[in-house]
C-alpha cells in the first residue's frame, strides 16, 4: 500500500495563500494519478483537485483559477498551491493516490482554516 504523508495546513486570513505538499511512497510514484479532496465539518468529502500520471489536471468549480496542483515526481511529491483563499476553504485536506486498478491510499489529512 501507498503510505501519503500531507503537510502545509495551517491558519490563514481570508485573501492569503499557503501550500499544501502530498509526499507519496513507494517507487511507482510517476504512474500513479493523485488528488486532493476535502471535508469541512458536517459535510461530505469533495474532490478538490487532481492529476494524472501524464499530468493533466482537473478542478472543482468553487477553487478554479485560485487553486493549482502539480507534482514532482522525481521527490514523489504532489503540491496544492492555494491563492486567495476564502473562509469557505476552511477544511481537513486530504491527499489521495490511485496507485493501481480499483486500489487508493489517503493520507491523515492536513487542517487549512481560514479566518481573521
Amino acid at each position: 500500500q501507498v503510505q501519503l504523508v500531507e503537510s502545509g495546513g495551517g491558519l490563514v486570513q481570508p485573501g492569503g495563500s499557503l501550500r499544501l505538499s502530498c509526499a507519496a511512497s513507494g517507487s511507482g510514484f510517476s504512474a500513479y494519478d493523485m488528488g486532493w479532496y476535502r471535508q469541512a465539518p458536517g459535510k461530505q468529502r469533495e474532490l478538490v483537485a487532481a492529476i494524472t500520471s501524464g499530468g493533466s489536471t482537473n478542478y472543482a468549480d468553487s477553487v478554479k483559477g485560485r487553486f493549482t496542483i502539480s507534482r514532482d515526481n522525481a521527490k514523489n511529491l504532489v503540491y496544492l498551491q492555494m491563492n486567495s483563499l476564502k473562509p469557505e476553504d476552511t477544511a481537513v485536506y486530504y491527499c489521495n493516490a490511485d496507485y493501481s486498478p480499483g486500489l487508493r491510499s489517503w493520507g491523515q489529512g492536513t487542517q487549512v482554516t481560514v479566518s481573521s
